[in-house]
């Protein structure tokens, strides 16, 4: 259960972040249109979901942990697109930074999507990802 609940919070973050939100390979646009509000709950969620001791900080260990379990509950399978996404996301989140806040998590993840929000309404859709891009 606990695999199934970690794939489905990095999956969350995946569409939250708005940076893996891209159209590979024209696969189609995959991802709803999506209110700040909601961006902002999913960002909550996946960090209560890291954060593995619940001491209020996700660690950069944790993160790869969860990467690891989401891994082995696709069988291990690296096909390059859903491990390598992950770990640009890690990379790309936790910079230089071991650990994060709720709030330092919160602010990178709404920081991104207010870049995608181009007419400042707050809602990012599927056109916006693309002009965003």
């Amino acid at each position: 259960m606990n695999k199934l609940l970690v794939t489905i919070a990095l999956g969350a973050s995946i569409i939250s972040t708005g940076a893996f939100a891209q159209n590979e390979g024209g696969r189609g646009g995959w991802m709803a249109d999506q209110s700040r509000q909601q961006a902002q709950q999913r960002t909550d969620m996946l960090f209560q979901m890291l954060d593995a001791n619940k001491d209020g900080t996700v660690t950069k260990a944790e993160a790869q942990a969860a990467m690891a379990q989401m891994q082995a509950a696709r069988g291990g399978d690296d096909s390059g697109r859903g491990a390598g996404r992950m770990q640009r996301m890690i990379d790309q989140v936790f910079g230089a930074s071991q650990a994060l806040t709720l709030q330092q998590f919160e602010t990178q993840a709404l920081a991104r999507f207010d870049a995608m929000d181009l007419n400042h309404d707050g809602t990012v859709t599927a056109v916006e990802r693309q002009q965003a891009r």
